[in-house]
Formats: C-alpha cells, structure tokens, sequence
C-alpha cells in the first residue's frame, strides 16, 4: 500500500487518490466545488515553481503548493 503523502509532494505523471483535505472550511468547499473530493481520482500533470497541474475529470488546474500541501493523496495500485 503506498503512503499517504501532501499532494505538493507528489511526482509529475502520477494517477492519485484523495485521502483527505485539511484545511478550514471555506478552503474545502472551493476546493470540493472545483471536484476534490474524498475517493476522487486526479492526476499531477506538471510542477512548475510554487504551482502544481492536476487534471480532474478532464479540467487542468493550477494551484499552489501551500494548497496542495493540505490535500492528503495517495498513489493508485497500477
């Protein structure tokens, strides 16, 4: 079973999970209304200095590493 990282931590190219978000609520429901969502599937698609791409459901989005440091992931089994 793969370990339960920050998404900020995440290498490029890899097919995630979401385990959790912690952070206040108002973050989490922006966050939930742009489809982070607990069991929720993204993909890291590039990493670029303070900001990450992740694609979900087929939208890109950038966000920056203290956001993607509160949302909890975890690698999905090939």
């Amino acid at each position: 079973m793969a370990p339960i990282i920050p998404l900020a931590m995440m290498p490029e190219g890899k097919d995630i999970k979401i385990i959790s978000i912690n952070a206040g609520n108002s973050l989490i429901n922006r966050l939930r209304s742009m489809g982070f969502i607990e069991n929720g599937l993204i993909k890291v698609k590039k990493g670029i200095s303070g900001s990450l791409i992740v694609s979900i459901n087929g939208c890109d989005y950038a966000l920056g590493r203290g956001m993607a440091s509160k949302i909890m992931v975890q690698e999905c089994s090939a």
